[in-house]
């Protein structure tokens, strides 16, 4: 009986659910009809979109989801409801489709990285590019603690250099 109480009260310290994006009511967009409806009416009814298409401008997508926390991880999606308006040139609805978590496709990362020119150092050029580039007896007039870096150029951005664009 005392370990189901101990289970039970834990209950009462898991965090609510947080509501994320739009905040979808059907009793909102259920007002929008295809045909007859305008995007000004849209607009008054849901707020600005959470997004548009990326290439058209006339599809507005509202997206809403309630997460939950889980610890040491991202948090759950308990529901997800899309809804996305299509216009047409001259601001009229065309199509409303409404979408939840079941249309949903699952993704995943692609494999392997993408190469990039310049990123890859070894131990050694790092040891040896550090080498001459801070020297704290070099120059004591300086206000950046009289760092000249190797063979006196001082020109690097952070070195208070000539080629610091700062003022």
């Amino acid at each position: 009986m005392g370990l189901g109480l101990l289970l039970s009260g834990c209950a009462l310290f898991s965090p609510p659910p947080a509501h994320r994006g739009s905040l979808i009511e059907a009793d909102d967009y259920s007002q929008l009809k295809p045909g007859v409806s305008t995007r000004a009416e849209a607009m008054d009814l849901l707020g600005s979109p959470t997004t548009r298409a990326t290439f058209d401008d006339n599809t507005w997508i509202y997206i809403s989801m309630r997460t939950v926390p889980a610890p040491m991880d991202f948090p759950s999606i308990r529901s997800q409801d899309v809804l996305v308006l299509n216009f047409d040139d001259k601001g009229v609805l065309r199509t409303m489709r409404t979408l939840n978590k079941s249309d949903a496709r699952p993704t995943s990362m692609a494999p392997g990285a993408t190469p990039t020119p310049g990123t890859s150092v070894n131990i050694l050029q790092q040891i040896l590019g550090n080498v001459g580039r801070y020297n704290p007896l070099s120059n004591m007039n300086s206000t950046f603690g009289g760092s000249t870096g190797p063979m006196g150029y001082n020109n690097g951005p952070g070195h208070g250099g000539s080629g610091n664009g700062l003022p």
